[in-house]
């Protein structure tokens, strides 16, 4: 674990390291995004997904500078090429701290019974919203009577759907949550001065 006296920097870096996925790419992704900007906190997350026929890596980090939020995103590329070398695509995505509308973290805790105050929770999730992508979920109008037939169109709702981050201690380890925690309380703080 790096040392606490580490710069915010050179945390980041480990991190990416650590996590030992693409850690050059992403760095180098991170780099012309921040902008020699400081890192005041960030959150490396690195996620396996497997589905019937490949199993695909995704990263997201999240870097908090003294005036913005960095976004980056790396993701495996499967082609139709089986025998193909890995390919991967990499975002960034810079946001003002102005612009951030909501910080939502989402406490999980297995055992609420048991629970004392600074205890660890099982997981988080992080939902950041800056209105870049709305959610819209759709469901078919009803009128109340169980027994019509009649076509009432649609209802719904539009949601703000930015960026989510689950953590798990399950899967990641209690120092991952513990890490997620920290980012959000100084995201929040962040955007309170903002």
């Amino acid at each position: 674990m790096p040392s606490s006296s580490a710069t915010p920097l050179r945390r980041l870096r480990a991190d990416l390291q650590r996590a030992g996925y693409y850690p050059d790419i992403v760095a180098d992704v991170l780099d012309l995004a921040l902008a020699e900007e400081d890192v005041v906190s960030h959150l490396v997350h690195v996620e396996t997904m497997f589905d019937r026929t490949e199993v695909r890596r995704h990263v997201t980090v999240l870097v908090l500078t003294p005036t913005r939020l960095v976004v980056a995103h790396v993701d495996d590329l499967n082609g139709d090429d089986a025998d193909a070398p890995p390919a991967a695509a990499a975002t960034t995505e810079s946001v003002p701290i102005r612009h951030l509308r909501t910080v939502s973290l989402t406490h999980g805790v297995t055992e609420p019974l048991t629970y004392r105050r600074g205890d660890d929770v099982s997981e988080v999730t992080l939902a950041l919203s800056w209105g870049a992508v709305q959610r819209i979920e759709l469901e078919p109008a009803t009128c109340g009577d169980p027994a019509c037939e009649a076509d009432h169109g649609f209802t719904g709702s539009s949601l703000p759907d930015d960026l989510v981050v689950r953590v798990s201690a399950d899967a990641e380890g209690r120092e991952a949550v513990r890490a997620a925690i920290a980012f959000a309380a100084a995201l929040s703080a962040a955007t309170a001065r903002a």
